[in-house]
């Protein structure tokens, strides 16, 4: 680089500095700019012979996640020194120590905590990314602070991914969709999940994002014009009441909108509401509530609201601390439209979570609802001794759940996941009356331990001393606090008869001429296809594992060489039950090449997106069924990339002539004289396509239809779709794939 190209990189760096102290959500003490300029320049210094792929200095990643941790975070000085220095012990030679020396202990702290884990061992069989993000959320344990400025360095991160090869592009967006954008979710950090979940639908799945982004563009006009209809007849109305208040139009995301796409089955055009009203009064903390439902009665004097679609979270607030009223009209053109009102203090909540909360709460004795959720969090982790993917799954699962609000036999209200059970109900109060429950009643009726709550239910738990928890009570349960705790009672249950059945197997190898020893129990693991030695050892400890099958071990086991043979067979092959039942994909065909060499490997399709030739597909290495093919947008398809991108397999059709393929067709309509023969014509015209099962019904005048075809690829099936649709009366086609 030329002097000249120096000096102005160095300009713009202390411009940003600038701009870092300036938007600042926080009041900066003469103390609090001292340490952020000693991290600034520490930093600056640390950095200065790197640059990021794109060829900018490396300092500008940086002190651009301090400037999101600062204004749209809102956390105060500590929190963007550690932002400031995130990277530096990870590459450069500056360590934890040398930070706690140059500033205090708390900063070494944070900077040690997003400091990304090493890896130790690359263990094929446990996700590397899942064990990361166990580390990750332990880390919430010392300090949430750390998740939030991960967070703002995701959001970068993915801001700036343009030079990135495309494989990494995909991984990182996936698990950005999977874990960071629903932690943001559940921070209460809404503007920084909206744009984690844009940017990652934009690699993940670019054509769709793509597309939905330039009919925004198309519609905005139109869009912009609608708000104002309808802000101009309510400013008119709120003016005379003298609220003090800003109407602000907002589109809705662009993955919001993919969303419901995808959930309901329609189109673009047919998303009702892609945008939203928001409406922020001023008020004094006494008049808050009191003027939020002014405010509604004012918008349902001119809108006709949707009853069903009221939603209070000023009552009751979530337990992100999110409060506000959502109300759903009938604007003009008869298009539902939803207005959100919130007050300042609400609005900032809404926009900066954590921070704000903290600055409202005012030494107040109630708890927020992060407080809440951190100490859930943290009984959660108290015992996470399970497999790092399940423990992401299951936290995962109560990150981005809505809630619903039950009471308990006194009447204080408790909030709880949608889809939590009675069962998860009594772990939620306490995790020993949890593992004592004996049955629920539901408003004064009994009802099963996995009886669905809705908000408004009233429980009571009936516990006995003599209760213990058994394995289906993990079907019960969806909240990841009780799936824990059940887990962790069952294994120190299955501990103790591991313990026996250990005794038990050594005096039964005994007999048998065999030492038990760690060679010979990874292989009595591998000989029963168990994951671990516990596992073998409860089996033993129960009597599920038989002297006989002990014995054909042994006589295995004098022949190494062809059991060496065999474990090869079994795992490139599936069992002999497994190829009558499923369909076999003749494995000399070459529709499907994998990798940049266009390799022709074996493979299978993966039942729960049954993708046929056409559809964009990946492959994903199994640890005992070789390569599964699915659908780009399988709903696996996220947690695959991001718990074991090392796994996944690009792959390319490049012939589908000779092969035909199931797909299940789900159509509904206007029953009418003569649609079915018209709808059998329609298919069996279409050329390739065979009609292997087809059942209509209809219903107090709705047509209801699922027809199976046989096609060879997957144009010729959207031909047939498209034709489908074109019959009079039908008002939805849809492929559909099997849960």
């Amino acid at each position: 680089m030329t002097e000249i190209d120096i000096e102005k990189e160095n300009k713009a760096i202390a411009q940003e500095y600038k701009e870092l102290l300036r938007i600042s959500y926080q009041t900066l003490t003469d103390s609090d700019k001292k340490l952020i300029r000693k991290a600034f320049d520490v930093a600056v210094d640390a950095h200065k012979d790197q640059r990021r792929k794109s060829g900018e200095a490396y300092i500008f990643h940086p002190i651009a996640v301090a400037k999101i941790v600062a204004s749209e975070i809102g956390l105060g000085a500590t929190s963007i020194a550690a932002a400031l220095l995130h990277d530096v012990v990870e590459d450069t030679p500056i360590t934890v120590e040398d930070i706690e020396r140059l500033f205090n202990p708390k900063v070494a702290q944070m900077v040690e905590g997003l400091t990304k884990i090493s890896l130790v061992q690359k263990d094929l069989n446990a996700s590397i990314q899942a064990e990361n993000f166990r580390k990750m959320i332990l880390t919430l344990n010392d300090d949430v602070r750390v998740i939030l400025i991960k967070l703002a360095d995701r959001l970068h991160n993915m801001q700036t991914m343009e030079s990135m090869r495309e494989d990494k592009q995909t991984k990182i967006a996936s698990e950005t969709l999977y874990i960071y954008a629903p932690l943001a979710h559940r921070l209460g950090l809404y503007n920084i999940k909206t744009k984690l979940e844009d940017l990652g639908l934009k690699y993940t799945e670019p054509a769709v994002y793509n597309d939905i982004l330039s009919k925004i563009k198309e519609t905005k006009e139109e869009q912009d014009a609608y708000i104002k209809d309808i802000s101009d007849v309510l400013k008119k109305s709120l003016d005379e009441e003298g609220v003090e208040y800003v109407i602000k139009g907002r589109p809705k995301s662009i993955y919001s909108i993919r969303r419901k796409m995808k959930a309901q089955g329609v189109s673009f055009d047919e998303v009702y509401d892609k945008f939203a009203l928001r409406i922020v009064y001023k008020s004094n903390p006494h008049d808050e509530k009191f003027l939020a439902w002014k405010i509604y009665s004012i918008v349902t004097d001119h809108y006709r609201p949707s009853p069903s679609r009221l939603r209070d979270w000023i009552s009751s607030p979530k337990s992100t601390g999110y409060e506000a009223l959502h109300i759903t009209v009938m604007g003009p053109k008869g298009r539902w439209v939803e207005i959100q009102v919130r007050s300042e203090r609400m609005d900032e909540i809404a926009e900066k979570g954590y921070a704000a909360h903290y600055k409202y709460k005012n030494g107040a004795t109630e708890e927020s609802g992060l407080d809440v959720w951190l100490n859930l969090l943290r009984e959660a982790l108290e015992n996470a001794e399970t497999n790092a993917v399940d423990f992401v799954e299951d936290f995962k699962m109560n990150l981005y759940s809505k809630e619903i609000f039950v009471f308990t036999p006194k009447g204080d209200i408790k909030s709880l996941p949608k889809g939590a059970t009675s069962l998860d109900f009594a772990f939620g109060i306490h995790s020993e009356i949890g593992i004592r429950t004996r049955g629920t009643r539901v408003n004064g009726k009994l009802v099963p331990l996995n009886y669905e709550l809705k908000s408004g239910d009233q429980i009571e738990v009936i516990t006995s001393p003599n209760q213990k928890p058994t394995t289906h009570w993990l079907d019960f349960v969806t909240t990841a606090r009780a799936k824990t705790k059940i887990k962790n009672v069952l294994n120190e249950d299955i501990k103790k008869i591991g313990e026996e059945g250990k005794e038990l197997l050594t005096r039964k190898l005994k007999h048998l001429k065999i030492t038990l020893n760690e060679k010979t129990v990874n292989e009595l693991v591998n000989f029963f296809k168990l994951k671990t030695s516990l596992d073998l050892f409860y089996r033993v400890g129960i009597g599920a594992i038989e002297n006989q099958q002990l014995k054909d071990y042994a006589a295995q086991k004098s022949n190494t060489f062809i059991s060496f043979f065999k474990n090869k067979i079994k795992r490139n092959n599936a069992t002999p039950d497994e190829e009558i039942n499923k369909p076999i994909v003749n494995s000399n065909y070459d529709m499907l090449v994998f990798g940049k060499e266009h390799d022709k490997l074996d493979y299978k399709f993966s039942p729960c997106c049954s993708p046929i030739p056409g559809d964009d597909v990946f492959g994903f290495v199994t640890v005992n069924e070789g390569i599964k093919i699915h659908k780009s947008d399988c709903p696996n398809a996220i947690g695959l990339q991001s718990n074991y991108a090392y796994r996944i397999m690009a792959a390319k059709w490049i012939d589908s002539t000779q092969e035909e393929f199931k797909a299940i067709i789900k159509i509904t309509g206007m029953d009418s004289l003569g649609l079915t023969n018209q709808l059998t014509k329609v298919i069996s015209n279409n050329m390739h396509v065979n009609i292997q099962s087809i059942s209509l019904s209809t219903d107090a005048g709705i047509f209801h239809g699922q027809v199976t075809v046989v096609v060879q690829n997957n144009t010729i099936l959207k031909k047939l779709i498209n034709n489908i649709r074109k019959i009079e009366g039908i008002e939805k086609v849809s492929r559909e794939y099997s849960s």
